[in-house]
């Protein structure tokens, strides 16, 4: 259409290889860049700067406010381009908070105002997300009032969040700035937010106000090639009347007068130079048109996507009658602009996202138009001309919503049978949302592996905490006793309004030290001066962790926090961390401070919550990703240690994710059931997991990870001999769906695909959906490619409109809203990774309701074709990790031809982007192996160990169980156990002819109970070879190992944990091991020494209660009761673990075993059982083995 405004992305020639550098980004002075929404705001100084030399001006720029989400990213692409902000005289100084921030800002328009001024002025930037907009109202209503600087200029950049993809509540900022009479422009692009940037300056110069510019994640988390050139952006000066003494900042000025001035003269300033620079354009002429369109930023997208989506082109659209003006600033609205556009119009219809700003300034201004003018076009928007809703107020507006709308505006005689039947396809696909949004998996968004909010968030039984603003906000949804929160600073200070009127005498509350920097101290001078009895944690972790791990903004340290919180009055102080020595003997720390292990954290809250008044808890532990990322950097020492644990040993019990909450623990699948497995490549290394009670876990010493087969050239090899597959053609715009888990290098995908395009002048727009914290949630990347930059609209994929999806993740692309609406059956096609990640559920120890299968049949039905493979197992058996499995996955995915860019310029883009090259180069090629040639690519990898198999009859399973059995005493104990389950199978027989299960619930649960695990068989499992290879299998070069176990008879019990304290063995231990092993023999008899305490009594005991109990329930049993019989006989199957938690099972399986025998002396008989009774389902039974 005529002056489309969208990313004029690359060159219609895609033959074109460029030389590209990342470095481009800010130093090309003209041609195209690839930029990001955030890199555009960091190039905005810098060329703003360039323009203001070659015009003569001396300038600076400081740049200031507070990182949040869409704007999370900022800071750091400042920092990282430090070198050359400070070339062109660019300072930024990160802010407190954002409203000393924009009192900063404010205080670099007054540079000039007295004298020692070193510029002719100073651009100030503000950047923050609409809550810091809200907490800066009264800094930037006297700022707005006092002026900007004639050659310096105001830009306050606000960062809404919509949908609420990573706030605490939707965001929309510009009726703030209405309220503050401030200007607002609304870029629709990445080219735009760079332009407009721009124009804001110029027009806070020219105008005296301030300008805030919205971003959104459409165009903050979006990438695309945009042109910059010095001469691009040329402005015009209207002539307009002045006051005395100009529009700019004063040095001494009267509220008054500056109202009047506002109102009188800045503001109608501000309306001439949008008009003059033609900031409100017309992309669509029409002089036949009924129908006009007025839309403004990310809903002027959605508009020509809907277009697209209907089938109407620019040829239609004119045959439909329809003209379109873009609004580039929206705020206060050129009226007269656009009653001019209005002209000849039966109906003027108002696109725009959240609450109406230009509608309600248009019937406001026209009013008396309408009344005077019955010819004037009826004006619809949020409402219809009848008062019903049109469009939503809330959420986010999309191309299907405006197709509905278009659909009803137009009305049915107007459409033809194409665009008919288009839009009857996405009323199809949003019922179908409606439909299935119920049914639909998710992806929680979990901690980090090795976390310490894994361990800080908890609290005491009986207690509760408050969450706030920052990564534990998502201690709501992991059990841990925590609900509700406030806005940034405030956390706790609910608790001063509730502790008047109830009996409970305690909270818990945290609080981040990003958080505590920022205001949070002022929440606890509050609750100290409110007298309530709350504990304050604060999570000292050495970085802002939820927005991309930046450091505080200022100096901070736990013994500066710890003066400051005494000096503020409270009550007591106790500092844990996971090193205590650390800070022995240093006298930075008051003397009243008490410091622990991390270990004691329970015993510290148990004792904090008695304390009357404020009392503060300092969690000292590096935030796990930044560590992680320092050690690799070589900024700290590596970890002494990994964690590993003996799957022989693991009895399943979960006590090791209960101790750490770390979803790098993972469940495995064994022939005697889920057992747990240390992700090496997900670890951490915090070794919480080690004080699980149990003796499977061995910390190891040196060596390395091992690299799996050690193929990598190999593979690089084979892959060259493959042939090239048919790409995907771009006589239209093609869209390509990427899923994954957060923190796995998925925007690192899009990021290479861009740049691929880019490198082949290809036109590509990318969006990265990240959302709150998104270590472990879903995350999701739409790619737009084309020929032509102009036949890109919204960088979101359109629901219906995707050629490929490529599930890097399952459960995230099993969501119906985020993934599945996205495809259609007739075109989609898809490559799918179906290793299943864990998810919160599985931490939290709760049933993964996620079944793979399940997941992948519903994304089958979904595409017209799909190819699956198990990215994280071939990686790991190639490379010796799983970290290149989402290039695995691209290489997969262009070896299907689901990719249309060159292999050429792929490879290239991973060497710019300069990340594990090797690594990422050989993962590519491994992709392309097992899409093309299977075969070629096993026989490179190592020889895998079969697979686990579980054992699926009773016959197995009892063969299975007496190998077992033998091997952990003798034949004799198999013999007694081949016995009794014989005798179960032959009564089960007779009493209910062609049924099994209860002789299978006994062959399992009897064998689990004989082979209880007591020091003799610890032994043995640790010197079997099958523990040596899955180490060797993990590790490689020269390492120790360090045993952590409590023997019951030197372990010391430790009365704040609750429990004996785990102690360290050498490896030397591996010896004592092998000899304990040969007196298996002595096991029972006299001689056992293990066999006299209480725990092996427990368990010999519990043998005889089940044969006693098999016995009683084989007298009875009748095909009324079987059922209650197979419940009751699976009781041990919870019985798992060691030491106190093995006790504490066994309770819980005897209380459960109780209710089952009730159930079964007591059957229902001959009628039908009562919904509300809990019955034990045989066909949601544990599957045999």
């Amino acid at each position: 259409m005529t002056e489309k405004v969208t990313s004029p992305l690359g060159t219609a020639d895609s033959q074109v290889k460029k030389q590209v550098s990342l470095d481009d980004r800010y130093t090309m002075l003209k041609g195209r860049v690839l930029l990001s929404g955030i890199q555009a705001l960091v190039r905005l100084p810098i060329d703003q700067m360039r323009m203001d030399r070659d015009r003569g001006h001396n300038t600076a720029t400081f740049i200031s406010g507070y990182r949040g989400s869409p704007l999370g990213g900022y800071d750091l692409q400042l920092s990282r381009a430090k070198k050359l902000l400070d070339e062109h005289n660019i300072r930024f100084q990160p802010g407190v908070n954002e409203e000393l921030a924009a009192t900063a800002v404010w205080g670099s328009q007054q540079v000039g105002l007295f004298q020692g001024a070193e510029v002719d002025g100073v651009c100030g930037i503000w950047y923050g997300k609409t809550p810091g907009v809200d907490r800066s109202c009264d800094a930037f209503r006297h700022a707005n009032a006092a002026g900007s600087s004639p050659k310096g200029g105001a830009l306050i950049v606000a960062g809404d969040d919509h949908g609420c993809k990573s706030s605490s509540y939707p965001g929309q900022s510009e009726f703030a700035f209405v309220d503050m009479h401030i200007p607002v422009l609304n870029p629709a692009t990445v080219q735009e937010v760079l332009d407009y940037g721009h124009y804001g300056l110029e027009l806070s110069r020219f105008s005296g106000c301030w300008v805030a510019m919205i971003t959104l994640a459409e165009n903050m988390d979006s990438s695309a090639t945009v042109e910059v050139d010095p001469e691009r952006v040329k402005f015009h000066y209207p002539d307009i009347e002045r006051p005395e003494g100009g529009l700019n900042i004063r040095k001494q000025d009267n509220p008054l007068e500056q109202e009047e001035r506002l109102w009188r003269y800045k503001r109608p300033a501000a309306l001439a130079f949008a008009r003059a620079n033609k900031l409100n354009k017309v992309i669509l002429e029409n002089p036949e048109a009924s129908l006009g369109i007025v839309t403004t930023g990310k809903a002027h997208l959605d508009l020509m996507q809907a277009f697209e989506d209907m089938g109407i082109d620019e040829q239609k659209a004119k045959q439909l009658g329809i003209r379109i003006l873009k609004v580039g600033m929206t705020y206060p609205l050129d009226v007269p602009g656009i009653q001019e556009f209005a002209r000849g119009l039966d109906t003027l219809l108002v696109l725009e996202e959240k609450r109406s700003l230009m509608e309600v300034q248009l019937k406001e201004e026209l009013y008396n138009v309408h009344v005077k003018d019955p010819n004037f076009p009826r004006i619809l928007g949020k409402v219809d001309d009848s008062d019903q809703p049109l469009m939503p107020a809330y959420g986010e507006l999309s191309p299907a919503i405006i197709a509905q709308v278009l659909g009803f505006v137009l009305g049915e005689g107007k459409l033809d049978e194409g665009g008919k039947h288009r839009l009857m396809r996405l009323n199809a696909l949003a019922e179908r949302i409606s439909q299935q949004v119920g049914s639909s998996v998710s992806r929680l968004p979990m901690f980090c592996a090795g976390c310490p909010h894994n361990r800080s968030t908890k609290v005491p039984e009986g207690s509760r905490a408050l969450a706030g603003i920052g990564c534990h906000y998502m201690a709501q949804w992991l059990d841990r006793e925590t609900y509700t929160f406030t806005q940034m600073g405030a956390e706790g200070v609910n608790w001063v309004g509730q502790a008047p009127f109830t009996s409970e005498k305690h909270v818990f509350v945290n609080l981040g030290d990003g958080t505590y920097f920022h205001s949070g101290i002022l929440a606890i001078r509050a609750s100290v001066a409110a007298k309530v009895n709350i504990t304050y944690k604060i999570l000292f972790n050495d970085a802002v962790a939820m927005t991309g791990g930046q450091p505080h903004d200022g100096e901070l340290a736990p013994d500066m926090i710890c003066r400051q919180v005494l000096a503020e009055g409270v009550q007591k102080v106790v500092l844990v961390m996971d090193n205590p020595g650390k800070y022995k003997g240093a006298l930075s720390f008051p003397s009243e401070v008490e410091i622990h292990h991390r270990d004691y954290l329970p015993v510290v809250m148990n004792e904090l919550r008695e304390v009357e008044g404020c009392t503060v808890i300092i969690y000292d532990q590096t935030c796990a990703t930044e560590l992680r990322r320092k050690r690799k950097r070589g900024l700290l020492p590596k970890a002494e240690g990994r964690p590993f644990i003996n799957e022989l040993v693991c009895e399943g019990c979960g006590d090791c994710v209960q101790q750490s909450s770390c979803i790098a623990v993972e469940k495995v699948e064994t022939a005697l059931g889920d057992k747990r497995r240390v992700n090496q490549t997900g670890c951490n290394q915090d070794m919480s997991c080690v004080n699980g009670f149990c003796p499977s876990f061995v910390t190891v010493k040196g060596g390395k990870i091992a690299k799996g087969a050690g193929v990598g050239d190999v593979l690089r090899t084979e892959a060259a001999k493959l042939p090239s597959p048919q790409l995907p053609e771009l006589q239209q715009p093609y869209n390509f769906l990427v899923t994954g888990v957060g923190g796995t290098g998925v925007v690192t995908i899009g990021a290479l695909l861009a740049m691929a395009a880019h490198i082949e002048g290809k036109a590509c727009s990318t969006l990265d959906q990240t959302g709150l914290a998104q270590k472990g949630g879903a995350v999701y990347s739409h790619i737009r490619f084309a020929a032509d930059p102009q036949a890109l609209q919204a960088v979101r994929i359109s629901d219906g409109r995707a050629n490929a999806l490529m599930a890097c993740d399952l459960i995230a692309a099993g969501n119906v809203a985020a993934c599945l609406v996205k495809l259609d059956e007739s075109h989609s096609r898809a490559v799918v990774n179906t290793h299943l990640s864990p998810t919160a559920a599985t931490v939290l120890g709760r049933e993964d309701v996620h079944s793979p299968q399940a997941v992948l049949d519903t994304v089958s039905r979904a595409v017209n074709e799909i190819s699956s493979v198990e990215a994280h197992r071939l990686t790991k058996s190639a490379l010796g990790d799983t970290l290149t499995a989402n290039i695995f996955m691209l290489g997969y995915a262009w070896q299907k031809g689901l990719i249309p860019l060159t292999e050429a310029s792929l490879l290239e883009a991973i060497r710019i982007n300069g990340v594990a090259v090797e690594g990422n180069l050989q993962g590519f090629a491994a992709g392309r192996l097992a899409a093309e040639n299977r075969k070629a690519l096993d026989k490179l990898l190592t020889p895998e160990k079969a697979a686990v198999e579980v054992p699926k009859t009773l016959e197995a399973l009892v063969a299975h169980r007496v190998e077992h059995l033998t091997g952990y005493q003798n034949a004799d104990l198999a013999d007694r156990y081949r016995s009794l389950v014989d005798t179960v199978k032959s009564a089960e027989i007779l009493k209910v002819p062609g049924n099994l299960q209860l002789a299978e619930v006994v062959a399992r649960n009897y064998a689990k109970l004989l082979a209880y695990k007591d020091e003799y068989e610890v032994a043995r499992l640790y010197t079997d070879s099958r523990f040596i290879e899955s180490l060797k299998e993990n590790f490689s070069g020269d390492f120790t190992l360090e045993f952590n176990l409590a023997p019951p008879l030197l372990a010391r019990f430790d009365k704040g944990l609750g429990r004996p304290r785990k102690m360290k063995f050498g490896g030397w231990m591996y010896k004592a091991f092998g000899a304990l092993a040969k007196l298996k023999f002595l096991r029972g008899s006299a001689l056992d020494i293990f066999g006299y305490t209480a725990e092996r009594k427990m368990e010999r005991q519990l043998i005889s209660e089940y044969e006693e109990l098999v016995k009683k329930v084989l007298d009875q049993l009748d095909s009324q009761n079987h059922a209650a019989a197979v419940e009751l006989l699976q009781y041990p199957d919870t019985i798992r673990g060691y030491g106190p938690v093995k006790e504490a099972n066994v309770e819980k399986a005897k209380q459960q075993r109780d209710i089952a025998l009730n159930r079964f002396e007591n059957p229902v008989r001959d009628i039908e059982l009562s919904a509300e009774v809990e019955v034990f389902d045989p066909a949601r039974a544990q599957q045999v083995g």
